[in-house]
């Protein structure tokens, strides 16, 4: 199932998106609000993003291009809703990075059209990321190591998953940093330390010779490519839960 997140402050016409995107059978989460976008966005992990352009505290265009900026979020599709009908308008928005520009009013049922072009041809994500012996479930969130059920933070999971789906990519710690917690956050560098010793705890059977996990000295980190294999697995056994 696809999942649209929505950032729009008309109260009415939230309630009539929402209704019919659902009633279309789609997932559906969203704001009436610019605050906290990207965090939001991050922790949802929409399909697409259906973004007004004039939100109350936020200028829609400057949230597109801190999506487009984001590694975690910079290949989701984005439709912006506006109001803004000019050639000049839609010019910049395109620009910008947005797939599509709808202007208000419009009839839902093209909206619903455009929305599925948007997915065409896309490919499935992996749902299942194997490592090993280390087993990650991206729509249950959950882990296993050996058959054993792993018990992860929100955090940790979000971590692990943004490694694990990376092999071989060196991240830095402000890299991860904005990547798992975000822009709107009060952690330092030393924050990523913690909770890679943590991970290492759980899922690495000597975690002073982490094999899964590895460390770049003077830069970052790096999950062990030589390890990982992805399936787009639809159908598994349940793996650890998170608490």
């Amino acid at each position: 199932m696809k999942k649209i997140v929505l950032f729009e402050d008309d109260a009415d016409l939230y309630s009539l998106l929402k209704y019919n995107l659902e009633k279309e059978g789609f997932a559906f989460a969203g704001l009436q609000t610019g605050k906290g976008a990207i965090d939001f966005c991050r922790r949802e992990r929409p399909d697409l993003i259906l973004l007004d352009i004039m939100l109350p505290d936020s200028d829609g265009l400057d949230i597109c291009k801190l999506i487009r900026r984001h590694q975690e979020l910079a290949n989701i599709p984005v439709i912006f809703l506006t109001a803004r009908a000019s050639e000049t308008d839609r010019i910049v928005g395109l620009e910008l990075g947005a797939n599509d520009y709808i202007v208000k009013p419009f009839f839902i049922r093209e909206l619903i059209a455009r929305i599925k072009i948007q997915f065409r041809g896309q490919t499935t994500a992996a749902r299942l990321l194997r490592a090993g012996n280390l087993e990650l479930d991206r729509t249950s969130c959950r882990v296993r190591l050996d058959g054993a059920l792993l018990t992860m933070t929100a955090t940790e999971f979000r971590l692990l998953e943004f490694l694990m789906s990376r092999p071989g990519v060196v991240f830095s710690r402000e890299q991860l940093l904005d990547a798992v917690w975000g822009h709107d956050r009060a952690v330092t560098d030393r924050t990523v330390d913690v909770y890679v010793l943590r991970l290492r705890q759980k899922i690495e059977v000597d975690p002073a010779n982490p094999q899964f996990i590895r460390s770049v000295r003077g830069f970052g980190y790096s999950f062990n490519d030589a390890l990982v294999q992805s399936e787009a697995v639809q159908s598994s056994s349940a793996v650890a839960s998170l608490t």
